[in-house]
């Protein structure tokens, strides 16, 4: 196998956001988040529960392996049993999500999704990120609307938990005193100076960030061969 591009590293990153997870449902959001999953399934978190995101629990081809009625949906995701890496069209350094609006909610500049399940998700089960472009018009000091919960909203939820964000120069979670973000990991090439620059707010560097870990050649084969043979993967993050 050839070297992995950053793209595929990217997959890794997001496959271990369910490493550890047991049996919850996962639900991906994005093309890489998604193969991101499946690999995770097929490898080191076979428990993993797969959607087709309505009513169908799906196996890492696509195939049905069950049924996931509305109801018990509802029960997996208010009880802390599903695992969501959302996108984000604002993060913040506490972990606070906007999906919403760009500018003030009465009189926004761009319209975009809606606040939709976020807070729902954030409260109620653990809520990873994805966003494919790392740059200040993300990651930003402030969010323009609150839509998925960060830690300084939600010091009381009883299943709010951020295990990462993952962006095309790294790996972020908020293991620090104060819940803000640090770099957990960089893709390889990144450096620390890079990933300051592309951030709108201080971020809490430690002295040694490691490197994003590399996939196995199983795993560069189980991208390339089975999950993503036409390459779409270069579609969110450039080779």
């Amino acid at each position: 196998m050839t070297g992995a591009t950053r793209a595929e590293y990217c997959v890794i990153a997001c496959a271990e956001a369910w490493r550890g997870d047991g049996e919850v449902l996962a639900s991906p959001m994005g093309l890489i988040p998604s193969i991101g999953a499946r690999l995770a399934r097929l490898t080191f978190a076979p428990d993993l529960l797969l959607t087709d995101g309505e009513a169908l629990l799906v196996r890492p081809d696509g195939t049905t392996e069950g049924w996931l009625p509305y109801r018990q949906h509802l029960a997996l995701v208010t009880g802390g049993r599903r695992h969501v890496m959302m996108g984000a069209s604002q993060i913040d350094r506490f972990g606070n999500q906007n999906i919403s609006c760009i500018g003030d909610w009465e009189r926004p500049r761009r319209q975009l999704l809606g606040v939709r399940g976020a807070p729902v998700n954030t409260l109620n089960n653990p809520t990873s990120y994805w966003i494919p472009r790392h740059s200040r018009r993300v990651f930003v000091e402030r969010v323009d609307m609150v839509c998925g919960v960060g830690y300084d909203h939600a010091a009381d939820a009883r299943h709010h938990r951020i295990p990462r964000v993952v962006s095309d120069l790294g790996v972020f979670d908020f293991a620090t005193a104060d819940h803000s973000m640090r770099p957990a990991s960089l893709h390889p090439g990144v450096t620390r100076e890079q990933v300051r620059e592309a951030t709108g707010f201080e971020l809490a560097v430690p002295d040694e960030v490691p490197p994003t870990r590399e996939p196995t050649a199983e795993e560069l084969r189980l991208i390339r061969e089975v999950l993503d043979p036409a390459g779409t993967r270069t579609r969110e993050v450039a080779s």
